[in-house]
């Protein structure tokens, strides 16, 4: 990090350690006597990696747990954590001919819909896994849930599909945000949210007089507008009844704009937001793209190449040896940002554990290979035990053609969302 970037480092992002453990403590225990009782609730988050890998330095040969398989040359960054790793091989995800493969790539990845499901745009964007377990477990925190972006651009040259990996359902996008100071306000700026409070108070307040005049059938849509403004809320109230609690925290807005900010500055700055929305338990789940897919515009990577470069550009040059270093370098950038969000959350208690221990927080792309627009063997990692529900310091390499919606499926069941079926999952992804 930059010395430039002011975000009250001392109290925010220098290693997220006890001093933000309060507000997790105050939010989920009611005394300390009921403290012991009060288990942590299970939190859900993915890094996104766009574009593929290089597969030959990513992959890993051995299966197994403990002393038995190594991580991979791109992996490596990840030894010091590697007791609290699941990595997952042989995980597809299916793909629709005749899309684009990267807006595929984005919009599809969470949802991975069968072709028959195809939305009018010819993508198959279902809801997504995180919105599943989101609509699930969304009421019992502020926020349903976190969609970040640490796209540099403002050209915007590519549309919605490449730019957003959580939908709500068919066409109807949760669309990430990639400005931290938005998020930051969003988060925690409540006075914004009164100011949302008392504008709902005049439309419930219009609504009620409405109903007396409409016939039957309209009421009924009128009373479901209510439960939705109701939700709102609901969502305002909860906000501000946790602000006691963020208050003691002490932070302050980001004050550097986005686009002037480093790539490794970047992300970190939106995983910080989102370690603190879950450690402030404003909510439960969150997505994290580290960028967005395709974009030709160059990319600044300060300290790893001279000059920018287009990752998607180079995706398709890997046959050439020094682009395909090139790509491995880049692979190798982005873990090492998983691994300061892994040990940031590893450094926060919660009781006799960290929240890295209710975390499933999954690493992974919607493509294997950017050059091939191939999405068979699907790069996957996920840090953290989810509660003690994943067994970690291992390898799983699942059957060849295994679908990725195996792993939704399973992670569906640890968040407590029942589903019979998601995308074109066969089963349950056993992570024993």
């Amino acid at each position: 990090m930059k010395k430039s970037f002011e975000f009250s480092r001392r109290r925010f992002l220098k290693g997220c350690g006890a001093a933000l453990a309060l507000p997790y403590m105050e939010s989920l225990q009611a005394s300390k006597k009921s403290s012991a009782n009060v288990a942590p609730p299970i939190r859900l988050a993915f890094f996104y990696i766009p574009n593929g890998v290089e597969q030959s330095h990513w992959n890993i040969e051995n299966t197994g747990r403990g002393d038995e398989w190594q991580l991979s040359r791109t992996l490596s960054p990840l030894n010091p954590v590697k007791n609290k790793l699941l990595v997952l091989s042989n995980l597809d995800r299916i793909k629709v001919p005749g899309t684009d493969g990267h807006a595929q790539a984005g919009s599809c990845y969470l949802s991975t819909a069968r072709p028959d499901e195809l939305s009018p745009a010819g993508y198959p964007l279902k809801k997504t896994i995180d919105q599943l377990v989101a609509q699930e477990v969304g009421n019992q925190t502020p926020f349903r849930s976190l969609e970040l972006s640490c796209n540099p651009y403002e050209d915007n040259r590519e549309s919605v599909y490449f730019d957003n990996i959580s939908w709500y359902g068919p066409s109807h996008v949760a669309k990430s945000v990639r400005d931290p100071k938005k998020v930051f306000n969003r988060l925690f700026q409540v006075s914004e949210h009164k100011g949302h409070a008392s504008v709902l108070d005049i439309v419930l307040d219009d609504a009620k007089s409405l109903s007396k005049t409409i016939a039957q059938s309209d009421n009924l849509k009128l009373e479901e507008y209510m439960d939705s403004v109701r939700t709102v809320e609901k969502q305002i109230e909860r906000i501000k009844g946790r602000q006691d609690a963020i208050s003691k925290l002490g932070i302050s807005p980001p004050t550097k704009p986005w686009q002037a900010m480093a790539r490794d500055e970047f992300i970190e700055v939106m995983s910080d937001l989102m370690v603190l929305a879950f450690q402030t338990n404003l909510t439960r789940v969150a997505t994290l793209m580290t960028g967005p897919e395709r974009w030709g515009s160059p990319l600044t990577v300060d300290g790893l190449f001279e000059k920018p470069v287009s990752h998607h550009g180079m995706t398709h040059a890997q046959g050439k040896d020094e682009v395909k270093k090139q790509l491995q370098a880049l692979d190798r950038f982005h873990v090492e940002q998983y691994f300061k969000v892994i040990q940031k959350m590893d450094s926060i208690k919660e009781g006799e554990k960290s929240l890295l221990d209710n975390m499933m927080l999954v690493l992974g792309s919607g493509l294997s290979s950017g050059m091939l627009h191939v999405c068979n063997n699907l790069p996957t990692v996920i840090a953290g035990k989810a509660g003690g529900l994943i067994n970690s310091n291992q390898h799983i390499k699942a059957p060849e053609g295994t679908p990725i919606a195996n792993l939704w499926m399973k992670i569906a069941e640890i968040m407590n969302t029942k589903k019979e079926r998601i995308g074109d999952s066969t089963g349950t992804l056993s992570l024993s």
